[in-house]
């Protein structure tokens, strides 16, 4: 690069300021393009997950939830983790606060992404009361008063072990359709 190109690009860098709240959201997918803005308007939506008094779930007990009405196939394959992951948001080291906000912020990014895997790395502690068990034992909390998840439960140990969970969202209405569609092209 001469200098010269390197100047016009400080100028045409110039007023660019760097993305908010996307530091620990890793996309897989190329995210949907319908609003770049998405996280700031998240932001300031008012975020329903519930905070304040928690039972702490041992380190011994993995985490594992299956809505009702899903097969134990689905959570046993999400376990084993025969899923394709869609995205991972990463929390580790951060304040409750700060998760809850990325969480409900990246649920529902992935919500109009329409995305189903993802992968949530919440870290482990050696202890109980770590931060990391927190973190773990609010997701738990969290997790499930999202309508769209179906199941989570622990990852396997090259996607974080008992530090990372993978998370199965149902399918939306409109990749319904398109399987619908699919299938209906098949039988003809």
């Amino acid at each position: 690069m001469s200098l010269k190109d390197e100047d016009l690009f400080k100028d045409a860098m110039e007023d660019v300021t760097p993305l908010k709240d996307c530091a620990n959201i890793h996309w897989l997918k190329s995210p949907s393009p319908k609003s770049p803005r998405a996280f700031e308007d998240d932001a300031q939506l008012d975020n329903p997950l519930t905070s304040g008094f928690l039972n702490v779930i041992p380190l011994s007990l993995p985490l594992e939830y299956k809505a009702e009405g899903i097969q134990q196939g689905v959570l046993d394959k999400l376990r084993q983790g025969k899923y394709p992951l869609d995205a991972s948001l990463n929390l580790l080291r951060q304040p409750v606060e700060t998760c809850r906000q990325s969480l409900y912020s990246f649920m529902l990014q992935a919500q109009r992404g329409n995305f189903r895997n993802l992968l949530i790395i919440h870290g482990k502690g050696r202890e109980d009361d770590a931060h990391a068990n927190i973190v773990r034992s609010y997701l738990a909390r969290w997790l499930p008063q999202f309508e769209q998840v179906q199941a989570f439960c622990s990852a396997q140990r090259h996607h974080g072990g008992s530090g990372a969970c993978y998370v199965g969202l149902k399918k939306s209405e409109q990749a319904r359709l398109e399987n619908r569609e699919r299938h209906a092209k098949r039988s003809r």
